[in-house]
This record gives C-alpha cells, structure tokens and sequence, in this order.
C-alpha cells in the first residue's frame, strides 16, 4: 500500500477526510503523539485498526470528536461532574468513559458496555475531525507495546506501508499520554493519569 505524506493545510484536511470517509486509515497528530484515525461508524476501518498496531481485540479504542455536542448520541448519560470536566478541560488532553449507546461496535468499546470521548487542543485535529463530520479512533499512530510517535518520519517508517495518509503537522509536543478518567459509575476513577495530572482534577472531582 502507497501512504500519502498530506500537509497540514485545507487541502490536506480535505484528502484525509476523504481517506477516512471512505473507509481508510490515516495518522494525525495530537497534542501529545500521533493518532490513528478510522471513521467510529466503520466496523471494517476499526478492525483495520487493530491490525495495524497488532492491538488484541477487548481493548478499547477512545474517540475524538469535533464539539461537545457530539456527546449526546454517543452515551446513555451525562452526568452533571461530566459537563464541568468538558466545561474545564476540553478542548485538552482528558479522556472521559462514559457508559456508551448499544449501538457502538464492541470494537470501540472492547465489550465494557463504555467508551471514552475527548476533544483533541491540536488546532489540525480540531479541523480534520470538523471536516469528517463524525467521531473518529484516536488511539496512538504506533505498534501495540511500542512507543509513541512524534513526527511524520517516525510514523511513515513504523506504519508507513499499513496506512493510507499522514497527515503532517510536525513534531508533536510529546511527554504524557492523555489522563483518563472514568465518570461512568457512582465515584469517579481515574484509569490512567497522564496529561492532566491527578491533582488538577481533584478539586473537580470532590463531591
């Protein structure tokens, strides 16, 4: 497979979004590392996914989405401390899981009956998922058990041959992956800290 090296301007946006609509695979970037986009409604392009980075199935993959208003369809609920941390900290690196819609693919899920939703802070991501007009994967662009990935260069010699499109936005700021944050049961849990760290989220999450 030819992989696309696409530049971060509309016309670049434009070709990745048409990858992705039409079933493809890209690598973007974040404000953290690279990501690999899927369209969230595709079952094959999500298989693809976990080809890709060798990912065993169960695990679930987060999604990106362009507005908060993108939300809604996608869970069972939003409970009020879910509106203040969106309110607080989206656009940003915080990962919130949900208790996800039944019509989500398990793909997305990992068969957890939840899914975890962010906005991304990366103006080029903003604009790629804008444009897309659906939520799409945003899980790290590298192989399962590997390490993440900051450039284009570093993406097209791992993943080059297994993806359609990189869209390149340079170097990418690196260091923590995004804190993730259970608010789907009765006490918040935090999953995984990253970005975000505990201790900023503390005087939210006090009830």
């Amino acid at each position: 497979m030819s992989c696309l090296i696409l530049k971060a301007d509309p016309e670049g946006i434009k070709q990745a979004s048409a990858i992705i609509l039409k079933g493809g695979v890209i690598a973007f970037p974040t404000e953290t590392f690279y990501g690999l986009g899927a369209e969230a409604f595709n079952e094959q392009a999500l298989r693809r996914i976990f080809e890709i980075k060798g990912r065993e199935e169960g695990k679930p993959l987060l999604l990106i989405l362009a507005e908060k208003s993108w939300v809604a369809p996608l869970v069972k609920r939003i409970p009020p401390l879910a509106q203040k941390l969106m309110d607080n900290f989206w656009p940003g690196p915080l990962t919130l899981i949900f208790e996800a819609q039944t019509h989500l693919s398990p793909l997305i899920t990992g068969n957890t009956g939840k899914v975890g939703l962010r906005i991304s802070s990366n103006s080029l991501t903003q604009k790629l998922v804008q444009n897309v007009g659906k939520p799409i994967t945003g899980t790290s662009a590298n192989l399962s058990g590997k390490p993440s990935l900051s450039t284009a260069q570093e993406v097209m010699e791992t993943l080059g041959n297994k993806v359609e499109g990189i869209l390149d936005g340079g170097k990418t700021a690196g260091g923590l992956a995004s804190t993730v944050l259970d608010i789907s049961g009765p006490s918040p849990l935090i999953i995984r800290e990253g970005a975000i760290p505990s201790k900023v989220l503390a005087p939210f999450l006090i009830r």
